[in-house]
């Protein structure tokens, strides 16, 4: 096992490598740079330059970054003089990893629940409920179920506030807004899975040996039919704290997204570049972590792996 997480880790740091380098590349193969104001003197554009290392030649500014980013220095915003990138991602990446953690809670226990159901009442009134749910959830994207939602949860029987302040209740519905699509996902794969589960041959065994159903579905079914959902259980939460761009902007959520956008547009590179290198790290982790959870979860993967396998 120790053996498994080391090799895992080694991945990872060399996938993040790789990601920092093609953004360092793809960043610098922009046409101009951020200093194209017409407005500008050629001495002020000049110094800005000079200031962001931006005339030095690429090789040198490459090794500069990287030795930065060991350190864990993301470098100075260029849109926002004097503010480091990493004060900026702490300051606004608590609000986003709120609505991320939120709406992963939703998808996951409601998505568990309607998956379980609808493969129990298979091609019954629940099972058909769950796949009407899948499909709103897959079929409208949130920028257009946002403002349904704000508009009749929020303006018509004024249950929840329709931009986010600091109340729990604010948090509501842009975390249900970003979680439905996740939640359908989850319960079509748990329907699928659950029925997979329900045919095979132990479940007939628990059956015969008069265990209830509650029995049989928390005891035998739940353990084996949910190991799918552990392994997209990692990019879906990384997912849905990238995805969450659109959904802060609809209910005024000062988050990472907000700057994400706008430093593209005003060709930021330090702030483009830890901003996804941030991103990337979140992702990677969150792979690590269903990697390292799935062999604990599952006793074969453990035996398979001390085999060297």
């Amino acid at each position: 096992m120790l053996r498994y997480i080391i090799k895992r880790l080694l991945m990872a740091v060399a996938t993040l490598w790789v990601i920092s380098t093609l953004t360092f590349i793809l960043m610098h193969a922009l046409p101009n740079d951020p200093f194209t104001d017409p407005k500008l003197k050629p001495e002020v554009k000049q110094a800005l330059r000079e200031k962001y290392g931006l005339d030095k030649p690429l090789s040198e500014q490459y090794v500069i970054y990287m030795k930065n980013l060991i350190k864990g220095d993301l470098g100075t915003s260029m849109k926002y003089p004097g503010r480091s990138v990493k004060d900026m991602i702490k300051t606004s990446f608590p609000k986003s990893f709120s609505l991320g953690w939120r709406a992963l809670v939703i998808a996951l226990v409601f998505g568990l629940l309607l998956g379980v159901i609808a493969a129990l009442n298979h091609q019954k009134t629940w099972d058909y409920l769950s796949i009407f749910i899948a499909i709103i959830g897959v079929s409208i994207p949130s920028i257009i179920l946002g403002p349904i939602l704000a508009y009749f949860f929020g303006v018509k029987l004024g249950w929840f506030p329709v931009t986010v302040d600091k109340t729990q209740l604010s948090l509501v519905l842009p975390s249900l807004t970003l979680g439905l699509s996740s939640l359908a996902t989850i319960s079509r794969l748990m329907r699928t899975t659950t029925l997979e589960v329900l045919g095979q041959d132990y479940i007939s065994t628990a059956k015969s040996k008069g265990l209830s159903k509650v029995q049989i579905v928390w005891k035998h079914v739940l353990r084996n039919a949910i190991m799918p959902i552990i392994t997209i259980l990692g990019p879906l939460f990384a997912a849905l704290i990238t995805g969450s761009i659109v959904v802060e902007k609809i209910f005024a959520v000062a988050g990472l997204g907000e700057y994400f956008v706008s430093t593209i547009w005003e060709k930021d590179y330090p702030m483009i570049m830890g901003i996804t290198i941030f991103y990337a790290t979140l992702i990677i982790l969150s792979m690590l972590a269903v990697d390292l959870a799935y062999g604990f979860i599952d006793p074969r993967l453990r035996v398979s792996k001390k085999g060297g396998k």
